[in-house]
C-alpha cells in the first residue's frame, strides 16, 4: 500500500462525513454507532480466511481498514487524534514489544513480550493484572482472556482436574437455581468453568465453538436437503433418524 492508496482513503472519508456535503449516514455516526460495524468486520475477515477465500478476504480487510479510517476520522473531528497518529502509536508499540529487532536489544520471545505488555498496562495507571481486558470482547473470549491473565498470578488450577470437578460442581448449581435470575447466573458460571477446563486442555473455547456452531449448521442442513419440503411435519424421531444419518454421512 502507497501513501496514495490510504490518502486516497482519508479524503474519501473526509468527504463522506463533511456536515454539508457529506452522506446522510455517513455524518450522524459516532464511535459508539460504528462500534459493531467494527467488530462485525472483524469477524467476516476470520470468516474468509476460515473458508481459505483469498479474493473475499481482501475485500474484508478493506473493509476492516475503512472501519479504522473511520473511527480516527471521527476522532479528528473531536480533536482528540488522527489516522497518523495512530500508526505511529502502533509502529512505536511493535518496536517497543520486538526489543531484539528493533532496538538492539539481547533477549526477546513471548514471555519478553507478555512482561513489556504488563509494564505498558502499570504505566497507564492498571492496578489489577484483570484491567484492559476489553469489554466488548466476545464473551468465550474474554473468559479465556481473564483466566489467563489471573493464572499468572497463580490463581489457577495445577492440572485439567481441578477444572474438570468445578464444571460438576456449577451444574449442580444450575440445577438447584430457585429463580431464572438465579439460573441464569448460574449458568453464567458454569460456562465460565467450561470456559477454564478447555484452557486447562490446551483448546480455544472460542475456535471449538465455531466449529461446533459449524458442524450443526452442515448436519442441519443435510437434514433438511434430504427430507425436503417434508421437513417441517416431521415428529422429533423422524429428524433424529435424519440428524443420525447426516452424522453419519
Amino acid at each position: 500500500m502507497t501513501s496514495a492508496n490510504i490518502e486516497r482513503l482519508v479524503a474519501i472519508m473526509a468527504r463522506l462525513r463533511d456536515p454539508k456535503t457529506g452522506c446522510e449516514w455517513d455524518t450522524v455516526q459516532t464511535f459508539a454507532t460504528i462500534a459493531p460495524y467494527t467488530i462485525e468486520e472483524a469477524y467476516e475477515v476470520a470468516d474468509a480466511i476460515e473458508r481459505g477465500d483469498m479474493a473475499e478476504l481482501r475485500d474484508e480487510l478493506g473493509d476492516l481498514l475503512l472501519q479504522v479510517v473511520f473511527h480516527s476520522r471521527m476522532a479528528e473531528e473531536a480533536g482528540h487524534f488522527a489516522l497518523p497518529d495512530v500508526i505511529e502509536s502502533i509502529s512505536d508499540k511493535m518496536e517497543r514489544r520486538h526489543p531484539h529487532i528493533f532496538l538492539g536489544a539481547d533477549a526477546g520471545g513471548h514471555h519478553l513480550w507478555e512482561q513489556i505488555k504488563a509494564d505498558e498496562r502499570g504505566a497507564k495507571g492498571h492496578e489489577s493484572a484483570l484491567d484492559g481486558v476489553a469489554l466488548g470482547l466476545p464473551a468465550l473470549l474474554r473468559a479465556e482472556k481473564l483466566q489467563k491473565r489471573a493464572a499468572r498470578t497463580g490463581f489457577d488450577w495445577p492440572d485439567p482436574s481441578g477444572a474438570r470437578a468445578k464444571i460438576d460442581e456449577e451444574l449442580a448449581e444450575v440445577e438447584a437455581a430457585t429463580s431464572p435470575a438465579h439460573r441464569e447466573e448460574e449458568i453464567g458460571d458454569l460456562l465460565f468453568a467450561v470456559v477454564n477446563w478447555a484452557r486447562k486442555q490446551g483448546v480455544d473455547p472460542e475456535a471449538a465453538l465455531r466449529g461446533a456452531n459449524a458442524k450443526f449448521e452442515r448436519r442441519f442442513k443435510a437434514m433438511e436437503a434430504e427430507a425436503g419440503a417434508a421437513f417441517a411435519g416431521l415428529d422429533l424421531d423422524g429428524k433424529e433418524a435424519l440428524w443420525v444419518k447426516a452424522k453419519r454421512g
